[in-house]
């Protein structure tokens, strides 16, 4: 199915980035408020957050590599945010969403907060700071299908916002439905190398990731560098690796050639290591 283009109206209420910003979309009925948590108590001249709507909290967890998120709702998100300037200090920024027209009421934003909640899980980009599982409101069939549209523009937005929260790292509905179109990013790419490395990776817009069921090499050559070393032994110990030495999740990297390393326990050029099943590079798919 074709794709259409949509319109995103961005406005900084204050004329600063760093500041407020709103963000709407062409033809919806949803909108949404960018600030850093420092403008919060700035925003009592926003008369529409103090109705229904949900909200992420984004910080940094000291403890991983990841940003953080809480996601919450509220019937009126002005004064929940407040409430959360002194009950949690993870967060830096807030992005929230609400309905122009007030469509929105509690049910309907119990609903969101779960779809969000469980979106972002499967994702695994953050760390979920939620300390228990949002409940799930019961809808109709109607309301239900209305909020999914509502829930699609979230995700737009979002990412957009320059939070992929929840997105899959890859999104293999997407894939199949872009395969004639982006076949150098669908593509699986495999190496296969001395000491047991056996890998399967896919390039995607953020990176390369490395597949589930992959193996990658032991031992490491003597060669091998610090920082490879050092991402391995990390992998290892968080169990993205197991203890056969197979990734038990699909794992993201910033570069092929960081993938490569880390398969094949040595330096390596993932522009040439990583080939497809008929064995051209990457460095082939790029100059084709």
């Amino acid at each position: 199915m074709k794709a259409f283009g949509k319109t995103i109206s961005l406005f900084l209420i204050e004329g600063d980035p760093n500041k407020r910003w709103v963000c709407e979309l062409s033809n919806w009925n949803g909108k949404a408020y960018k600030f850093p948590r420092t403008e919060v108590k700035n925003c009592s001249d926003r008369t529409d957050l103090s109705g229904c709507g949900i909200y992420f909290l984004f910080g940094r967890n000291d403890e991983s590599e990841k940003e953080s998120v809480y996601i919450g709702e509220a019937e009126n998100v002005f004064d929940r945010l407040k409430q959360h300037l002194s009950g949690k200090d993870f967060w830096n920024e807030c992005i929230t969403f609400i309905s122009k027209d007030n469509r929105l009421n509690k049910a309907h934003i119990k609903y969101l907060e779960n779809q969000c909640y469980y979106l972002a899980k499967d994702a695994k980009r953050y760390v979920l700071e939620n300390s228990s599982i949002p409940a799930k409101a019961s809808l109709t069939e109607a309301e239900e299908a209305e909020l999914a549209e509502f829930l699609y523009n979230v995700k737009i937005i979002m990412n957009t916002l320059g939070h992929k929260v929840m997105e899959p790292i890859i999104d293999y509905e997407k894939q199949i439905d872009d395969k004639n179109t982006n076949k150098n990013i669908n593509e699986t790419l495999y190496i296969k190398a001395a000491r047991g490395a056996d890998g399967q990776g896919k390039r995607t817009v953020d990176g390369f990731v490395v597949l589930k069921g992959s193996r990658i090499a032991d031992p490491v050559t003597a060669s091998y560098a610090d920082n490879w070393n050092r991402l391995r032994k990390k992998l290892l110990a968080s169990n993205v690796i197991n203890e056969e030495f197979y990734f038990i999740e699909d794992k993201m990297f910033g570069s092929p050639s960081a993938a490569a390393a880390i398969v094949m326990g040595r330096s390596a050029n993932g522009l040439t290591e990583w080939k497809t099943v008929n064995g051209k590079t990457l460095a082939d798919m790029d100059t084709e």
